[in-house]
């Protein structure tokens, strides 16, 4: 399995904490709350299709409401795949931060 690259490991935790409620919209309103940084929609459904084609996402059509004009919402829902993805991900993140605190990190930037 290969380790998730930082975009897709949040796109991935935007999916699983949005539920039955992610799509487009959804997860870049996420994105952008939680970053700070404004995603638009192009820099989510790059990373959702890849996503999808490596088997982390599964996706299908919502229903069609007249809000949309009709429109059905392409909705995304995390894999077994996609979830064992994040789990091995985390635990190298884990692996990798064990033992170093901010006030180390603080401490080396301003020697």
């Amino acid at each position: 399995m290969d380790l998730l690259a930082r975009t897709e490991e949040m796109v991935l935790l935007a999916v699983w904490r949005l539920g039955d409620n992610a799509y487009g919209v959804t997860i870049a309103d996420m994105l952008t709350k939680t970053s700070g940084k404004k995603w638009n929609l192009g820099a989510i459904y790059v990373p959702l299709e890849r996503l999808e084609r490596k088997g982390y996402l599964m996706s299908h059509l919502g229903n069609s409401t007249s809000k949309r004009g009709g429109r059905r919402k392409r909705l995304y829902r995390l894999s077994t795949v996609g979830l064992k993805a994040l789990i091995t991900t985390k635990k190298m993140e884990r692996s990798l931060w064990e033992d170093i605190s901010i006030p180390m990190l603080e401490e080396e930037y301003e020697s």
